[in-house]
């Protein structure tokens, strides 16, 4: 028996101009790779009749539910500073929205065919990035960093054309709060139609900040949001790789998961992107960067505000906020990572293990993970480390053993691409129990396997 997934879409009621409905391509033979049984437990499915078999027809496209419209939603976007006025889903459908015990989530097929914003694109995705985007999301949420939700993974039976050659085809099936983006906004705020801006605002409102009364109170709760959410990046050696807006989610999730990466050897201009030359999105512009992205929403909000001069003031006032918000939200996440209480000296002591570290080439995890055994490495960080009396369980239990290492993901990947996905699966369990310790996930890559470019999920 199918899944019955019980839709109450609720983002069909706004306007036809901020989507497009339209079914998925078919692909020639779907088979499963992988399903979420506890995150679906979560949603409040119940998978007990469904075989593999329907699972693949489903998260494939192939069998859509009665009860379903799919739609891709349109967006625009600053992609690496530069303003493109029409985005949107080029390879995604949106199944729709279901109402869980935890809230109203959507679900979203990624490399279901080609859409009205694909741009001359496949709209395809091959197994590859599918793996990555299953594993990084999947390691992110078991160590309760915000983050979109991976349901299903199946494989098409159909080969996609890249520039390494003809690549096996998949289809991930992504949950998430919302996939109302920056780029969202910027969209209609570039085509000056404020009443679109106006209705977008509400239904986000009404969403996910209830308690916000008008734009402002929404500036700021979105805000607030992503202080916490990078800084929870930068606590872990995270580089999301793609900061475009059009990847910054309202709901303050981690989204879009294309050449990200956590680091191993840790110097703070780490760039692991192959298309960010300049290392805009490197691991220590990650704040400011966040910065800029929510410049431009408030610039957005700014249209429909009934003073405009007025408005600027307010927002830019409140904008101006995040450096310090961000430091703060930076020094909350770091201090339990020492086992010490959130202080100045703390922070400061933080900041230097980070220069030693850089200095090193130091292991971002494992150092954090065996912060006493740096009396050999760094001796008089460590003795007033020790000296400011850390609590050692604390930060025993906060520092991951073990993360979703490159050069793991890439053998992962490589096994997938002629079919054997042992070691995906093998990976996987390992990541949603981070912080035991795990001799086959815990070193990091020797000379030979270590990879220093990671791509967009294409």
């Amino acid at each position: 028996m199918p899944l019955n997934i019980p839709f109450d879409t609720t983002y069909l009621t706004l306007p036809a101009r901020f989507y497009s409905k339209l079914d998925a391509a078919p692909v020639s033979a779907p088979n499963l790779i992988v399903f979420n049984h506890a995150l679906a437990a979560e949603l409040g499915l119940d998978t007990s009749g469904m075989t593999d078999e329907d699972a693949a027809n489903l998260f494939s496209g192939n069998d859509i539910p009665d009860n379903a419209t799919p739609f891709a939603q349109v967006y625009a976007g600053h992609q690496f500073g530069g303003f493109s006025a029409q985005l949107g889903d080029g390879r995604a459908l949106h199944l729709g929205e279901i109402n869980t015990p935890s809230g109203r989530v959507d679900i979203q097929l990624k490399g279901s065919g080609p859409t009205p914003y694909s741009r001359n694109g496949d709209g395809r995705a091959w197994v590859g990035p599918v793996l990555r985007e299953y594993l990084m999301s999947c390691a992110m949420h078991a160590l309760d960093i915000p983050t979109t939700k991976v349901l299903a993974a199946v494989t098409t039976g159909d080969s996609i054309g890249r520039e390494q050659g003809r690549l096996p085809g998949a289809i991930l099936t992504r949950v998430a709060a919302s996939h109302i983006r920056v780029g969202t906004f910027q969209y209609f705020a570039a085509q000056r139609d404020v009443e679109a801006l106006k209705m977008l605002t509400e239904y986000t409102i009404n969403r996910h900040y209830p308690d916000a009364k008008d734009p402002l109170q929404l500036f700021e709760m979105v805000m607030q949001k992503h202080a916490t959410l990078v800084a929870k990046w930068t606590s872990v050696g995270f580089i999301h790789g793609v900061m475009n807006t059009d990847n910054v989610a309202i709901a303050g999730e981690t989204i879009d998961y294309g050449p990200c990466a956590f680091i191993d050897s840790y110097h703070p201009d780490t760039v692991f992107s192959s298309i960010d030359r300049q290392g805009r999105y490197a691991y220590s512009n990650q704040g400011p960067i966040t910065h800029w992205n929510l410049a431009q929403f408030a610039t957005s909000l700014v249209q429909i505000m009934p003073d405009t001069d007025t408005a600027v003031e307010d927002f830019t006032a409140r904008l101006n906020q995040f450096p310090t918000l961000f430091d703060y939200e930076w020094a909350k996440a770091f201090a339990p990572k020492l086992g010490l209480p959130q202080n100045d000296d703390t922070t400061a002591l933080a900041k230097d293990l980070l220069v030693h570290m850089a200095d090193a080439g130091a292991d971002f995890t494992n150092t954090f993970n065996a912060l006493d055994e740096t009396e050999t490495a760094y001796p008089d960080w460590h003795a007033t480390w020790r000296a400011a009396k850390p609590n050692d369980a604390l930060w025993r239990k906060t520092n991951p053993a073990i993360i979703p290492r490159t050069h793991k993901i890439e053998q992962a990947i490589t096994a997938a691409t002629i079919g054997n996905f042992a070691p995906f699966h093998a990976m996987l369990a390992a990541l949603q129990d981070p912080f035991t310790p795990n001799a086959d996930y815990a070193h990091p890559p020797k000379e030979a396997e270590k990879i220093h470019q990671t791509f967009c999920g294409t």
